[in-house]
């Protein structure tokens, strides 16, 4: 663990140590209901960050296999979520098995191996063909596109695009080996902070509503306060990446933006569901599904960023044991 991970670890200790004491002194001073409602909210949200960042950093001290298995068993819960809350047919359910015991490990499996070529393909080309054919098996042609494509949504959303945060850590990016952790950290960091300054610009002086039939609690000012902030707050970590301070604001406005979309289109789904929240797993938070929203659209987007422009490319080859075992 590279030291600069550690002093990252430590700045989310000391902000989380400041929330709960800011936590603390308004439960004590604010009397009104709904005040104190929000005041209770504000504490469960707390409490919670406290478990999911101590689980986070624990696993990057573990190393990248241990993470990579920490997403996984996200991607797991959280596309349980989404196939919860959709409605099923008798005919899907041959057609999960292979969604969540087959097609979801063996994706983690080539992320964890860091065989990327295939990793980054195999779900939207070889399991988006093979979850219909699957499908059409069964010989059952009710809502035969309606099914398929809710599978194929949860495999993408909450398989693929969160498997890319687990890949950061494997990003061959040239005068920064060993220190991957940090880009990974940075990232988790920007969107989440993005995400909850969004909510406290919003309860402080949030007024215009961006899209109220999709999303009442998303407001014009909440939304430009809270992604400005944590835009500022991430330049100011630009030492733990290998971006200089612009490059810095540039990473952080598009993963803010693109994690804003994601959560908009995410409740979209829910309300198109008649759902308020995707579940009650994380205390007020709902479901892993509330909580992860925003990082499904800006993972691989950011992923990819740090590719194209600071990274020498992935190797598309299987690794070196695969291809002795093959005899080649």
């Amino acid at each position: 663990m590279h030291p600069l991970t550690l002093r990252l670890i430590l700045i989310v200790a000391g902000i989380l140590v400041i929330s709960s004491i800011a936590g603390f002194v308004l439960s004590r001073r604010v009397k009104s209901e709904v005040g104190r409602s929000t005041v209770q909210n504000l504490n469960a949200r707390i409490r919670s960050w406290w478990v999911m960042a101590a689980v986070f950093c624990s696993t990057l001290l573990l190393g990248s296999g241990s993470t990579t298995v920490l997403f996984a068993l996200i991607s797991f819960l959280a596309m349980r979520e989404f196939i919860t809350l959709n409605r099923t047919e008798r005919a899907d359910h041959a057609v999960l098995f292979w969604a969540f015991f087959v097609i979801l490990p063996i994706h983690y499996f080539l992320v964890g191996i860091r065989w990327h070529g295939l990793a980054t393909i195999f779900i939207p080309v070889y399991a988006f063909v093979l979850i219909p054919v699957r499908r059409v098996l069964t010989g059952e042609t009710k809502n035969f596109l309606a099914s398929t494509a809710k599978i194929q949504w949860a495999l993408l959303v909450c398989v693929y695009a969160v498997s890319h945060m687990p890949m950061i850590l494997a990003l061959p990016i040239p005068g920064f080996e060993g220190r991957n952790a940090q880009i990974l950290f940075f990232f988790v960091m920007t969107v989440q902070m993005s995400d909850v300054l969004q909510y406290i610009w919003g309860k402080l002086c949030g007024q215009r509503r961006i899209a109220p039939r999709v999303s009442p609690s998303k407001t014009w000012e909440g939304t430009v306060g809270g992604i400005v902030s944590a835009v500022a707050l991430s330049t100011a970590l630009s030492w733990a990446t290998p971006f200089r301070p612009a490059q810095t604001a540039a990473m952080a406005l598009l993963i803010c933006l693109a994690g804003f979309f994601g959560g908009l289109v995410m409740s979209a789904i829910k309300r198109d569901l008649g759902a308020k929240d995707w579940g009650n797993s994380i205390g007020g938070h709902g479901g892993f599904m509330d909580r992860i929203d925003s990082l499904c659209f800006s993972a691989p987007l950011f992923f990819h960023l740090c590719g194209f422009y600071f990274g020498t490319g992935m190797d598309p080859s299987p690794p070196d044991w695969i291809l002795r075992w093959l005899g080649r």
